[in-house]
C-alpha cells in the first residue's frame, strides 16, 4: 500500500494541510495517511521538535504532504527544515510557477549555501559559511536539465561578477548543461528577479543555489497572485517532500483565513510524482475552476475561508 506521511507543522500548516489532505483523500482513499507532529509547537511542549523515530516514520513513507515549522527567536530551538534535507538527502527544491502571464519553474539547490546551517555567532560577530560543492553543483544541475530537456531552455541565476562561488556554480552548471545537449543562458541574480517581474514569458526553467532560488522563487509568487498559490517539492535520490512556499504565517495563523491552494498543489504535485498523472490532473483542474469563479480567500480579494474553499475544490472533484 501506499503510504503518505502527513505533516502540519506549525501555523497555518496546521490550517492547509489537512484541506490538502481531505482532497488527497478523495482522490486516493486506497493509499494510508500517516500523520507526523513535527515543528515548534512541539519543541514547546516536549523539548523535541523532530527525533530519529519521526524520520524512520517519513523514510518509510513514499512521499511526504508537508505544512510549515515556524521559527524560534533564539538559538536553543533546532531547525527542523535542515535536518529534513539533510537526513532525507532532499538537495532539489522545485518551485513551479504558473499563471496567465507566467510558466516557469525554479530549480533551487537545497542543501548548499548561506541556508545550510553552517554559522556560528561570537563575542563580536557573526559568521555564516557559503559553501558551493562540485558534486552538489553537478546533481541539481542534472536535474534542471531533465526538466528543461521537456521545454524551451535553461536560465542559470547567479553572481558570478563578484562571488568566485558563483564563478564556481556557473561552470559547473554549463559544463553539466553542455554535456546534456541542453541549451543555456545566464543572469546576475539582481537583474534577473528584475527581468522576471518585467518579462516572464522569456523564462523557462532557471537554475539557482539556495538562497538565490528562495528570493527568486518569491519574486516570481507575484504573477500568480501571491505566495498562497505556490507549491514546491523537495526531492532527493531516494525521498519527496511536498510543500507550500509560503510558511507558517503566524500573524494569520488560527482566522482561518489562509489560502489552501498552494498545499492543494503540492497534493497535486505528490500524485505526479508517484505516477498518478490523471488524478493530478484532476485535481490542478479543480481548483483552476474554483478560483476561476472567484471563490477565494482573502488573499485574493475574496472572504471564503480556508475549509470552505478547500470544500468547494473537493465538491468539484
Amino acid at each position: 500500500m501506499t503510504r503518505i506521511a502527513v505533516v502540519e507543522g506549525d501555523g497555518i500548516g496546521r490550517e492547509v494541510v489537512p484541506v490538502a489532505a481531505e482532497a488527497l483523500r478523495a482522490l486516493r482513499p486506497d493509499w494510508e495517511q500517516v500523520p507526523v507532529e513535527l515543528g515548534l509547537e512541539r519543541w514547546r511542549r516536549t523539548g523535541t521538535a523532530i527525533d530519529d523515530a519521526d524520520l524512520a516514520t517519513l523514510s518509510s513513507c513514499d512521499a511526504v504532504l508537508f505544512g510549515a515549522v515556524s521559527s524560534a527567536p533564539h538559538g536553543e530551538y533546532p531547525s527542523v527544515v535542515l535536518r529534513l534535507r539533510r537526513e532525507l538527502g532532499l538537495y532539489a527544491n522545485i518551485r513551479p510557477v504558473r499563471g496567465s502571464a507566467c510558466d516557469l519553474v525554479v530549480v533551487r539547490e537545497n542543501s548548499e549555501g548561506l541556508y545550510a546551517g553552517r554559522e556560528r555567532i561570537e563575542a563580536d560577530r557573526a559568521c555564516t559559511e557559503r559553501v558551493i560543492t562540485r558534486a552538489g553543483t553537478e546533481r541539481i544541475a542534472r536535474v534542471a536539465c531533465r526538466i528543461a530537456a521537456g521545454r524551451r531552455k535553461l536560465t542559470i541565476g547567479h553572481k558570478a561578477n563578484v562571488l568566485a562561488a558563483d564563478r564556481f556554480f556557473l561552470g559547473i552548471a554549463r559544463g553539466v548543461a553542455s554535456s546534456e545537449g541542453v541549451p543555456t543562458d545566464d543572469a546576475f541574480i539582481d537583474a534577473l528577479c528584475l527581468d522576471v517581474l518585467r518579462r516572464p514569458e522569456r523564462y523557462d526553467v532557471i537554475l539557482v543555489e539556495n538562497m538565490f532560488g528562495d528570493i527568486l522563487s518569491d519574486v516570481a509568487a507575484f504573477h500568480v497572485g501571491g505566495l498562497g498559490l505556490l507549491p514546491s517539492a523537495n526531492l532527493g535520490d531516494g525521498h519527496a517532500l511536498f510543500e507550500p512556499v509560503h510558511g507558517s504565517a503566524p500573524d494569520i495563523a488560527g482566522q482561518g483565513i489562509a489560502n489552501p491552494v498552494a498545499a492543494l498543489r503540492c497534493a497535486a504535485m505528490l500524485l505526479d510524482h508517484l505516477g498518478d498523472t490523471p488524478n493530478a490532473a484532476r485535481l490542478e483542474g479543480a481548483i483552476g475552476r474554483v478560483v476561476a469563479r472567484g471563490f477565494v480567500t482573502p488573499d485574493l480579494g475574496g472572504t471564503v475561508s480556508t475549509l470552505e474553499l478547500g470544500s468547494a475544490v473537493v465538491a468539484e472533484l
